[in-house]
């Protein structure tokens, strides 16, 4: 029995131990990529209202996703998902969203414009 509650431990502390060591990786992405000042405000609304709630995004708040890139996009989603105040979000529908609206983007940044 005493080896079930050290097992339990064990568990339960290398879970912890991966969300801190997930929170610092995004946090280090974030800093050392400066993704927080990639964007403009009013596209940072856009694109979290896309991915968080429900909305669409505009072809320029795409362009400044794209140029935040992949890597940015992803850390600052993850980052936000670990807030307390969103703890009610199904965290694989934000996953899934955010992905969707990253694809979206990069398919209409290049698609070729419809000639005049």
């Amino acid at each position: 029995m005493a080896s079930l509650n050290v097992y339990s431990v064990l568990v339960v502390l290398f879970l912890t131990c991966g969300v801190v060591m997930a929170t610092k990786e995004n946090d280090q992405i974030i800093k050392e990529s400066n993704c927080e000042t990639k964007m403009g405000l009013p596209c940072v609304l856009e694109a979290f209202t896309s991915i968080f709630n429900t909305g669409s995004i505009s072809n320029k708040c795409c362009s400044e996703l794209v140029v935040l890139g992949k890597v940015c996009h992803s850390a600052l989603v993850k980052r936000t998902l670990q807030n307390p105040v969103f703890k009610y979000l199904n965290p694989a529908t934000i996953i899934a969203k955010s992905i969707q609206t990253w694809n979206n983007c990069l398919e209409l940044i290049d698609s070729p414009s419809p000639s005049a």
